[in-house]
């Protein structure tokens, strides 16, 4: 029976094949001739996290507007701008500022529509506004989000309908003032100027000696300008003949 040797056993247990020192490993070789990696170029800025700005109104000093400030801040409203004064007033200073305030990316809530707009053309109006500036808008009874798709769909169908409601007030309005031509009526206020009252200043004013212009007023119940306007107008035209 043959005997191994030290020796044998060792070169058995050596790798069948020493690596060769001058030629590279697979790894080494792959990463030798890996393409680097291009570096972003134009990468996209990250989007600002905007703030929820709350608008709360109530009509008088004397209402109290706890509830649309406890669901302002409910909503998460970190600032929220108070009105007292009634909706269909233009100068509305906090909602001025509160508008003057917003920033793209932030979200103005209100209670209810109606504390932000005075009709639905204003309504519609202010939110493009805010729309174009980048600012979103949310209502939190109505559940009206232009931050999402479905708000904005909404809000779509407002405009559509306030501008179906501006077209039939105008058709509405043209139709009245044909009708009225058609029946010998002209627009605008009665003249407080009658013929008879006319007729009237004249001969007051002809008299010897001649009443006052204000007497004249006062007797017709005229205001001084409207006597003296008439009467020297009917003297021009009576010049003129």
């Amino acid at each position: 029976m043959a005997t191994v040797s030290g020796a044998q056993r060792a070169r058995r247990a050596a790798p069948a094949a020493a690596a060769d020192p001058a030629k590279p490993s697979a790894r080494a070789a792959a990463s030798a001739t890996a393409v680097p990696a291009r570096k972003r170029t134009g990468a996209r800025k990250p989007k600002p996290v905007g703030h929820l700005v709350g608008y709360a109104r109530v009509s008088t000093a004397e209402q109290d507007p706890a509830s649309q400030l406890d669901a302002l801040n409910a909503a998460g409203c970190w600032r929220v701008f108070t009105d007292h004064a009634s909706g269909s007033r233009e100068d509305r200073p906090e909602l001025a500022a509160v508008l003057d305030s917003v920033r793209p990316g932030d979200t103005l809530v209100v209670w209810r529509l109606d504390r932000l707009g005075r009709s639905l053309p204003h309504l519609i109006d202010t939110v493009t506004g805010l729309r174009e500036r980048g600012v979103g808008f949310r209502s939190v009874t109505e559940a009206v989000d232009t931050t999402t798709a479905g708000g904005r769909l909404v809000f779509h169908l407002f405009g559509a309908l306030a501008e179906f409601e501006r077209q039939l007030i105008r058709d509405r309005t043209l139709a009245g003032l044909a009708a009225a031509r058609a029946r010998g009526r002209v627009g605008g206020r009665p003249r407080t100027m009658t013929a008879a009252k006319l007729r009237l200043a004249r001969v007051m004013r002809a008299q010897n000696p001649p009443m006052s212009l204000g007497a004249i007023a006062t007797e017709l119940g005229l205001t001084k300008s409207t006597v003296a306007r008439n009467l020297s107008a009917a003297n021009e035209q009576a010049g003129d003949r």
